[in-house]
């Protein structure tokens, strides 16, 4: 009886931390949305997200571009982001990593293809 109070907390302590992963980290497969993200910070998160070919892509530098993403909630931004990978021509869903930028768009430090 003894070594199963001694079981019982540790046991719990990781049943509680796994279902806080698979509840609130583990978004896999899910789109994100851009309400989750506070304009008056700039704190940098990752956000899942469906890249809008049709309204096109402009390259800004050597690696950067602007483009047009949509949410979960089918929330339009403009999209600046700092890199881009080669072949995101082709993409259609990207993990951006950024933060909202004042005037209605997203600032991507980093664009991930899935």
């Amino acid at each position: 009886m003894k070594k199963l109070q001694k079981l019982t907390l540790p046991i719990l302590f990781i049943v509680i931390i796994l279902l806080v992963y698979f509840v609130y980290f583990k978004q896999e497969g899910k789109l994100g949305s851009f309400s989750d993200f506070d304009p008056n910070n700039s704190a940098v998160k990752d956000i899942r997200v469906t890249v809008l070919q049709e309204r096109g892509i402009s390259k800004t530098s050597d690696v950067g571009a602007i483009f047009y993403a949509s949410d979960r909630n089918t929330t339009v931004l403009q999209i600046n982001a700092d890199h881009i990978p080669p072949d995101f021509e082709f993409a259609n869903v990207v993990i951006l990593k950024g933060h909202l930028s004042p005037g209605n768009s997203f600032h991507a430090h980093d664009v991930v293809l899935e």
